[in-house]
């Protein structure tokens, strides 16, 4: 499956000038259909949480030429999917059968790097903050083979490769799939019926967002039949907007956990931070947003949490222009701490 470099970073894009008209643009859903069709974005799913409560679901647009987007349209939320591994994993630490620090090589070794003393390095809490020293993925060198560019724990990289390595480890130790442990501890919880690792029989195609490029036209849908731990995750708004709120209330992690998860692990870029699975924006006053993002072909997907406000809000697109809507959408629902998000991504 060709995988393409997933960041939470926003494109250039995101930060086209207000116009007169966009004071107007979230009035009516006629205006955001027409908005859509303007930016070439065949469907757009919003989430809006607040007072710690998902209080609005909305989708528009079409899934495919000519099909409405129902309300509870399927998207591939691409790297998206790493929050979800990462809380599965910080429920296991928080239950007591699993340690943040305790090596991974107990558990599982890389045949690319088994000869490496690096690879003792590799823990819980490295891979979640996106220190392990892999690239984003192993078909990215020249060997094709997965190898450290830098010691463990010593810098930021973002890392599908990492995720993946906590996936095996993790099945190693407990003896059952990601799929699983995720269905124990977050979907089957969470009545998440319409999140998936991969495809099967029960993934209801007819609400599914085909993915399109700039030009609009439709990319092939790869229906993956192996969990990813790092990518390709299908859900909705509602069901991903009630994972957040589980995050957001701390549902199955202790304080202590939380607090780990919510503190500055490693500086990432532009003066933000990588949290465990999380970027952390500081907005002042002891306020700090939670984020992070997802982009393949024919994907583009953002979510943040304030905990502090208790307010949330998660976009989802299936197209390679979704990038330019998140500017306005994060301005409008979040208001002066959507401002200071893009000040950030403005540095």
């Amino acid at each position: 499956m060709k995988k393409f470099l997933t960041t939470v970073l926003f494109s250039l894009s995101f930060f086209s000038a207000f116009t007169q008209a966009d004071t107007t643009l979230f009035d009516n859903n006629s205006n955001i259909e027409a908005w859509l069709k303007q930016n070439h974005v065949p469907a757009l799913g919003i989430g809006v949480i607040e007072d710690g409560k998902l209080k609005q679901v909305k989708v528009f647009g079409e899934i495919t030429k000519g099909i409405a987007a129902p309300y509870n349209t399927i998207f591939n939320v691409a790297s998206l999917t790493k929050p979800v591994t990462a809380i599965v994993a910080l429920k296991l630490v928080s239950s007591g059968k699993l340690n943040l620090d305790e090596p991974l090589y107990k558990y599982w070794i890389d045949p690319d790097i088994a000869n490496d003393p690096r690879s003792k390095k590799l823990t819980t809490r490295i891979v979640l903050s996106h220190q392990t020293g892999f690239p984003n993925w192993r078909w990215m060198n020249e060997d094709k083979k997965l190898g450290f560019q830098f010691d463990p724990g010593t810098g930021y990289q973002y890392s599908g490769e990492g995720f993946e390595y906590l996936k095996k480890a993790l099945e190693k130790k407990f003896q059952k799939s990601l799929t699983q442990l995720a269905d124990e501890l977050i979907f089957r919880p969470l009545k998440m019926n319409d999140t998936k690792f991969v495809w099967d029989k029960s993934v209801d195609t007819s609400r599914f967002a085909i993915g399109y490029d700039r030009n609009g036209n439709a990319y092939k849908t790869v229906k993956g039949k192996t969990a990813s731990a790092a990518d390709d995750l299908l859900t909705t708004i509602e069901d991903y907007g009630n994972f957040l709120l589980s995050v957001l209330h701390s549902e199955g992690l202790t304080k202590e956990v939380f607090h780990e998860m919510t503190t500055n692990q490693v500086a990432s870029s532009k003066g933000k931070h990588f949290g465990l699975g999380f970027e952390i924006y500081d907005l002042g006053d002891g306020g700090y947003a939670l984020s992070h993002g997802g982009s393949d072909e024919g994907v583009r997907t953002i979510v943040f949490l304030l905990p502090k406000t208790q307010r949330g809000l998660l976009i989802f697109t299936n197209s390679d222009t979704g990038a330019g809507l998140y500017e306005k959408i994060v301005k409008h629902y979040l208001g002066n701490d959507g401002e200071k998000i893009f000040d950030i991504e403005m540095r």
